[in-house]
Formats: structure tokens, C-alpha cells, sequence
């Protein structure tokens, strides 16, 4: 039976990291994608992750839609074979947009933008502007210091600990796609107007 997810929003580096593992993990995914039939959305460039990720999932006949911003188009390399590539007027536009269209998020290995981009899609989740699953990559331990510092603010009392639940992490691409065929397809976003 085909997942309920339809598209799949995944933050990522635009650099690869020093660690192939991070690059081959970024294809396995995007291949994994469209093996199940989901749709990547990702954020349009063509280097680093971002570049791994759409090209796993267009070598195995996924579509791939790109969200860039004009500013970046040179900078992260825009990934003109891309099913589709949306380019905005702004970087807030361009996470606006990528939230709309996705039914799921998973955070791959990244730097201070993935970190951006994910805090921004719990925190939303958090406030119950939306209900979409988040998943969370640890490739070789990349996650581990983000999940730390979660831990730490609840045990702070600066995050309430239910919030645990916001986001679930995978070890693998395998667990990972396991989330996402198993999640149950999210209430409608609420309007963009709201974020």
C-alpha cells in the first residue's frame, strides 16, 4: 500500500562535509524518495547535499522540485535539471513555500541554514501551525549535539518536555523511510498568512 506522504521536504547542507558518508547517505535518500513514490522538495541548489540529494532522487526517476532564491542562484549553483525549480524573492519565501508543498520534512546533515530551517519547522509545530512529520538524520552522529541541546532546554524548563515528540530521529535512510511510509498524512496547512 503507498504512503500517505506525497512530498517530502528535506533541509540540507550546500556543502558536503568532510565525512563521505554524509554525500552517500544524501543520494541514498533522494533514491529512497522516489522509490516510494514521494516527491523531493528541496532547496534548488546544485552543490553540497543539496546537489546529492536530487541528484539520488533523479537517477532513480523521482520528481524533484527546487525552492531557491534569486540571491542564491549562483551561489549555491541552481539545479537547472530539476523536475521543477521555483525561484523566490526571498530566503523566508523560499522556507514559506517549501512548507506549503511538503506533507513531511527530514533534516539531513547540514550547517547554521539546516539548523534554521529545522528549528523554524518545529518551532511551528510547536505553536500548532501545523502537525506534519519531522524526521531528523543522524548520519555518524551529526544530530547527536542538536538532540542534546533539546534535552538540555527541557531540562531547563525552557521546553516543555512533550515537545520531545516534535521530531523523530533515524540512525539511517532505511529507518527513516519507515517514518515516512508509516506517518499518517497531516490536517491541511494552515494559511500562509499565519507563519
Amino acid at each position: 500500500m503507498p504512503s500517505q506522504i506525497r512530498s517530502v521536504a528535506v533541509f540540507c547542507g550546500s556543502r558536503p562535509g568532510h565525512d563521505p558518508a554524509h554525500d552517500a547517505a544524501a543520494r541514498a535518500l533522494g533514491a529512497g524518495l522516489a522509490a516510494a513514490g514521494m516527491r523531493l522538495i528541496y532547496g534548488g541548489g546544485g552543490v553540497g547535499l543539496m546537489g546529492a540529494v536530487a541528484a539520488g532522487a533523479l537517477a532513480a526517476g523521482g520528481a524533484v522540485q527546487g525552492v531557491i532564491p534569486a540571491f542564491l542562484l549562483q551561489a549555491e549553483r541552481a539545479y537547472l535539471t530539476a523536475t521543477e525549480l521555483e525561484v523566490t524573492p526571498s530566503m523566508h519565501t523560499r522556507k514559506t513555500r517549501m512548507f506549503e508543498m511538503a506533507d513531511a520534512f527530514v533534516t539531513l546533515s547540514g550547517g547554521l541554514g539546516t539548523l534554521d530551517e529545522t528549528v523554524e519547522i518545529l518551532t511551528w509545530r510547536q505553536l500548532g501551525l501545523h502537525d506534519k512529520p519531522v524526521v531528523i538524520l543522524d548520519i555518524n552522529g551529526w544530530a547527536r549535539p542538536f538532540v542534546a541541546l533539546v534535552e538540555a532546554l527541557i531540562a531547563q524548563g525552557f521546553v516543555a518536555e512533550q515537545h520531545r515528540q516534535l521530531f523523530e530521529v533515524a540512525p539511517d535512510v532505511p529507518a527513516a523511510l519507515a517514518v515516512l511510509r508509516a506517518a499518517p498524512l497531516a490536517e491541511p496547512a494552515v494559511p500562509a498568512a499565519r507563519l
